[in-house]
């Protein structure tokens, strides 16, 4: 029996250059075997987690989501709960494409992603719950919704990654601590942080040195959970993660490995970011679900082990030493000098 594909395309993700190698992509599906559609997805709610469920039930065997992390998260959030799921593809056309990215498929290109499909390699992936919802990536609370939400959606097109950084820059001052209470498989968290991390992969808002042991199959959430606010000490936290994930054995940070997560607000409401968009606020309950769904992924590029900085990285690292060897009180950066 012919094997078919459903290409799920988002027509206004990044840049909207998608639209433009949509035939050449149909052309390299169709010659790896599958008889190939395209659904452009519409402003209508959920239109990308419909048309998957709906193409899955009517015997695709291939989905491939195209466009940004938020395209990827409602087709899966289409297929996840089904028995019987079809495989997934992904053609990155986002800003910042942290999905891609972690399976090491090629972003800027979407005809050389579409190759990697093609190619046919596969990797079972873990993905995520949260309370009824389906995620593959990232969820948190703290800094991470602030920061996403407060930029806009036409300063990520016109500029992507580089509007994220600027307006975390314009946030980190103001960050403070909130009370939370964390229940994970060892323990339990009680006290102030000011942000957390359920992570299924390495790669998060661009940074692959977050999570340096991040295994992609392995049934389990890394739990980071960043117990200070003071911009000089989170400036140091950054450095640490950008040499190579020094900060997972740093007192100022809880980095675990767990199956579930209970998030509880402790007379403050904790909003939750799953995937780059709000998913509710906090009580919130995480599962990981192992190996559950096949992604096509360039499998000869995935890291066996820590990943090593890149020259770029190594630059960026000594621009912020050379900002926290300052006395920035003194410089007026914070403000008044904390007692």
């Amino acid at each position: 029996m012919q094997k078919r594909c459903r290409i799920i395309y988002n027509p206004t993700s990044g840049r909207e250059a998608l639209k433009g190698d949509l035939v050449e992509i149909l052309d390299i599906l169709e010659n790896a075997g599958y008889e190939t559609s395209a659904f452009a997805t519409t402003a209508e709610e959920n239109s990308a987690r419909n048309e998957a469920e709906r193409a899955a039930k009517a015997g695709f065997n291939l989905i491939v989501a195209a466009g940004g992390d938020g395209t990827i998260n409602e087709v899966v959030n289409g297929i996840a709960g089904l028995k019987k799921r079809p495989q997934l593809g992904i053609i990155p056309a986002g800003t910042t494409n942290d999905y891609a990215r972690a399976l090491k498929i090629p972003r800027e290109s979407p005809v050389e992603a579409a190759k990697v499909i093609a190619a046919g390699k596969t990797v079972k992936m873990d993905i995520g719950m949260a309370n009824d919802n389906y995620f593959v990536n990232i969820a948190g609370g703290g800094l991470l919704t602030e920061l996403t939400y407060s930029v806009p959606s036409e300063l990520k097109s016109l500029f992507g990654y580089l509007a994220y950084l600027a307006k975390g820059a314009e946030l980190l001052p103001q960050m403070k601590n909130v009370p939370m209470h964390l229940e994970y498989d060892d323990g339990v968290f009680d006290g102030e942080a000011s942000m957390f991390l359920v992570a299924l992969t390495n790669s998060i808002g661009g940074f692959e040195q977050i999570v340096p042991d991040a295994s992609l199959d392995d049934g389990k959430f890394t739990v980071i959970v960043v117990k200070t606010s003071n911009l000089v000490e989170m400036l140091h936290l950054i450095t640490m993660v950008l040499n190579g994930g020094k900060h997972v054995n740093d007192k100022r940070v809880l980095y675990i490995k767990t199956k579930k997560l209970v998030v509880k607000p402790v007379n403050t409401r904790i909003m939750i970011n799953i995937d780059g968009e709000y998913g509710g606020d906090a009580p919130m309950k995480f599962t990981a679900l192992k190996q559950h769904i096949e992604f096509f992924a360039n499998t000869d590029e995935i890291p066996k082990g820590a990943i090593t900085a890149s020259e770029d990285t190594k630059q960026l690292v000594k621009d912020i030493e050379e900002v926290t060897k300052k006395d920035l009180n003194g410089d007026g950066i914070i403000g008044e000098k904390e007692e």
